[in-house]
C-alpha cells in the first residue's frame, strides 16, 4: 500500500508559481487580467475619438506650437554660444586690434607727415618721404645688397636642407633622433646665435675656435667680422644662417618625403629606374609643392634679415665704427630709432613690404603655387 501523498491532483488546472515561470519561458503569454484589458480597450477608443473630432486646422497649430518650442529652446542654446565666444575671443581681438591693425594704421599715417622726434600725427607732406628714401643712396646700396644675400642664401639653403633631408630619409634607426638634432638650432634666437658666433666662433682672436681650427692647418689668426678685403664676415653671416634654417626646411622636406606614395618607386623601379633616376622622376616633382613653400619661406626671410646683421656689426664688440654690410630693416631701424625720423622709417617699412609682397606674388604666379588642383 504507498503512503499517503498530499500533493495536488495531476488534473488540478491551478497553475502554481513554478508553472508559470516554465510557462512564460517557454514562450507563452500570460494571461492579461480582465479588468486592464478593458482599460487598455477604454483608452484606444478614446484617442480615436479625440483623433476624429480634431480638424487639420488643430493638427497644424500643434504642429507650430511644437515647433516654436522647439526654436525657442535652439535660441537659448545659440545666444548662450554666441555670449560664450564673444567673452573667451574679446581679449585676443580687442589686443590684435591695437597693437597690430590700429599700429600698421598709425604708421601709414605717419609714412605721410613730417613725423620728427615723435609719433604724433604732424605737418602732411603727402609721398615727400617716399620719394626721399628712394632717392637715398644708402637705402639703394641696402637693397641691392640684400638682394645678393638672397641670391646667394636662398639655393644654398635649399640644397642643404633638401639633401639633408634625402639623407635622413634613408636612414631606418636613429632617424627621430637625427630629425630632432637637425631642428633644435631652429629653436635658438636669432640674437643668442649671434652672439655666439661673434663672440666664440669668429671673434677675431687666435683662442677662437674658427682661428683655431685653422691653426691646426698653419693658417695665421683672421679678423672675420673686421675683415672687407676680402669680405670674410659673408662666412660669418652664411654659416649662421645656415645653421639656424637647415634643420627647419628640412623638416619641410622630410613631410614631403614621407607622402610620396610608395607605389610610385616600386613601378619606377620595375621600369629599370634607380638612383639618380629615382630622384628626378620620381621624388622631385612629387616635392614640387613642398619646394615652392621653401623658396616662398626663405625668400621672405632673407628680406627679412635683421637679428643677425644688426648683432654681428652694430656694437663695439665687433671693432669697426660703421658696419661693412646693411639690410634694408638695419637702414630702417637706424633712421627710426637713431635718427628719431619715425615718418621716413615708416615709409621704408611699407615700401619693403610691397616689395615682398610684390616678388612673392610673382615667384607664386610663375611656380602655380595654390592654384587649384596643384
Amino acid at each position: 500500500m504507498s503512503p499517503t501523498n498530499p500533493a495536488r491532483p495531476a488534473t488540478d488546472p491551478t497553475p502554481t508559481p513554478g508553472r508559470a515561470g516554465r510557462a512564460e519561458h517557454a514562450g507563452r503569454p500570460a494571461a492579461i487580467p480582465r479588468g486592464a484589458a478593458r482599460a487598455a480597450r477604454t483608452t484606444r477608443a478614446a484617442r480615436t475619438t479625440r483623433a476624429a473630432r480634431t480638424t487639420p486646422a488643430d493638427r497644424a497649430r500643434a504642429d507650430r506650437a511644437r515647433v516654436d518650442r522647439a526654436r525657442a529652446g535652439g535660441h537659448r542654446v545659440g545666444r548662450s554660444g554666441r555670449i560664450a565666444f564673444v567673452v573667451l575671443t574679446a581679449p585676443i581681438v580687442i589686443g590684435l586690434g591695437i597693437f597690430k591693425y590700429v599700429a600698421i594704421g598709425w604708421s601709414f599715417l605717419l609714412s605721410l607727415s613730417d613725423a620728427r622726434g615723435t609719433i604724433a600725427l604732424g605737418h602732411w607732406v603727402g609721398l615727400d618721404n617716399y620719394r626721399t628714401l628712394l632717392s637715398d643712396q644708402a637705402f639703394r646700396d641696402s637693397l641691392l645688397q640684400i638682394l645678393l644675400f638672397t641670391v646667394f642664401i636662398v639655393p644654398v639653403t635649399f640644397a642643404a636642407s633638401l639633401g639633408l633631408a634625402l639623407l635622413v630619409h634613408r636612414i631606418r634607426r636613429g632617424r627621430a633622433l637625427l630629425r630632432t638634432t637637425f631642428l633644435v638650432p631652429a629653436a635658438v634666437s636669432y640674437v643668442a646665435a649671434s652672439l655666439l658666433w661673434k663672440m666664440c666662433l669668429f671673434n677675431g682672436l687666435p683662442a677662437g675656435i674658427a682661428n683655431m681650427i685653422g691653426g691646426w692647418f698653419g693658417a695665421e689668426p683672421v679678423a672675420w667680422l673686421q675683415s672687407t678685403s676680402p669680405p670674410l664676415y659673408w662666412a660669418v653671416l652664411v654659416t649662421l644662417r645656415l645653421w639656424l634654417q637647415v634643420g627647419f626646411y628640412m623638416v619641410l622636406f622630410l613631410a614631403g618625403l614621407q607622402a610620396v606614395p610608395k607605389e610610385l618607386y616600386e613601378a619606377a623601379a620595375l621600369d629599370g629606374a634607380t638612383g639618380r633616376r629615382l630622384l628626378t622622376g620620381v621624388t622631385l616633382p612629387m616635392l614640387r609643392n613642398t619646394s615652392v613653400a621653401v623658396l616662398m619661406l626663405l625668400f621672405i626671410a632673407a628680406f627679412q634679415a635683421f637679428d643677425e646683421f644688426y648683432n654681428l656689426f652694430n656694437s663695439g664688440l665687433s671693432g669697426t665704427g660703421t658696419a661693412p654690410v646693411q639690410t634694408p630693416l638695419v637702414h630702417l631701424y637706424n633712421t627710426a630709432m637713431g635718427s628719431q625720423n619715425y615718418g621716413l622709417g615708416s615709409a621704408g617699412a611699407f615700401v619693403l613690404t610691397a616689395l615682398v609682397v610684390g616678388v612673392t606674388l610673382l615667384q607664386g604666379r610663375f611656380t602655380g603655387f595654390g592654384r587649384s588642383g596643384e
